[in-house]
């Protein structure tokens, strides 16, 4: 099999209380598709937990909107150590996770009657799309932005799943080489630099940066490339300033935002792909087994960190529950490239986690 990048799977997101975190998600990110929960220990990733295996917590949530989903992963073999300073606009790593709608007033106006911490008001970003920024409870900063393309129509909520990143780089040059010729990010929408009025609010967004907005140019085919759909990344360097390294002193899964990851075929390929172009994995389960079990589901995972620190991870899923209540799981081994009928992704939607309404 060729190397095949089908789409963003998920945001990894870590916390301090994973059910408390996940409750506040499904309630104002509608993430409440649990494909997945799993208590284990993190065996493989010594290279990003300083060399010791830690115990964990996680789900795999997802919006029936589409889009990616969020691995919100909390340890419980320590404690999560949180971020010791307010992250400014251009440190080192993942900086905000882009959210997709169709409609961005109406989930502004949503979160401002909720009281949520919004950091700026409606406005267009470089490409001329309506977009927001906001903090969650936790201290993330997420951007609500414009963005067609719903996977179920049929759904109350206002917003989709993860339409991609802001990543914050001290090399801009380096880190377009993992993005365009690695993640396939092959089309600049913008590349400017200057001060910019759409960032103002945002923790040292009034300061000047390069801003390289990338996308794909081609159409995803892989098992489910038609709910994760399109997706962008947003590159962007500090011209003034010296940034930090969002992760300095703390480990993979504290709080923060930890990974991005990315659905693929072909990890034999992609080990190869990696390496010649001078990012080989840190992390490969394939050579320590056939195929990762993660409760409800199985496949091989490995990860790749850019120059600026992000962890990039990509999974190539074997098995996933459909109905879990009847045991109807599907193997995608036997499927190759082809995208999954509509109407089996849209069963997704009775791994629901419905919450007690509040009196």
């Amino acid at each position: 099999m060729v190397a095949q990048i089908n789409g963003i799977q998920q945001l990894g997101v870590g916390v301090e209380n994973m059910s408390e975190a996940w409750k506040w998600y499904r309630k104002y990110f509608s993430m409440d598709i649990r494909m997945f929960e799993d208590e284990a220990t993190a065996e493989l990733m010594l290279a990003h937990t300083d060399g010791k295996t830690r115990d964990r917590r996680a789900v795999l949530a997802l919006n029936m909107q589409g889009g990616g989903g969020f691995e919100i992963w909390q340890h419980t073999g320590k404690k999560p150590k949180p971020i010791e300073f307010e992250i400014q606009l251009g440190d080192l790593g993942i900086n905000i996770g882009k959210i997709k709608t169709e409609n961005v007033k109406a989930v502004y106006d949503k979160f401002k009657k909720e009281n949520l911490n919004l950091l700026t008001k409606i406005k267009k970003d470089p490409a001329g799309n309506d977009h927001f920024f906001m903090k969650d409870i936790y201290g993330n900063m997420w951007e609500i932005k414009n963005q067609k393309g719903i996977f179920r129509k049929k759904e109350k909520s206002l917003s989709g799943g993860v339409l991609g990143a802001v990543i914050g780089t001290n090399n801009m040059q380096a880190s377009l080489k993992v993005y365009q010729e690695i993640l396939q990010y092959d089309q600049i929408i913008y590349d400017k630099t200057g001060t910019f009025e759409d960032l103002n609010g945002i923790p040292g967004g009034d300061k000047k940066f390069r801003r390289v907005l990338l996308k794909h140019s081609d159409v995803k085919q892989g098992a489910f490339s038609p709910f994760f759909g399109k997706s962008v990344i947003e590159l962007i360097e500090a011209v003034d300033y010296e940034p930090r390294d969002i992760y300095e002193g703390r480990i993979w899964g504290d709080p923060g935002f930890i990974h991005l990851c990315f659905d693929i075929n072909g990890m034999d390929a992609f080990r190869e792909k990696v390496k010649d172009i001078g990012y080989p994995f840190t992390v490969d389960s394939a050579k320590a087994m056939e195929s990762f079990d993660m409760g409800e589901a199985a496949g091989n995972f490995a990860y790749i960190q850019a120059p600026e620190g992000t962890l990039i991870e990509f999974v190539e899923t074997h098995k996933i529950p459909i109905m879990k209540k009847i045991g109807w799981y599907i193997d995608l081994r036997k499927r190759g490239y082809h995208p999954l009928p509509n109407w089996i992704m849209k069963l997704f939607r009775f791994m629901r986690v419905k919450d007690k309404k509040e009196k």
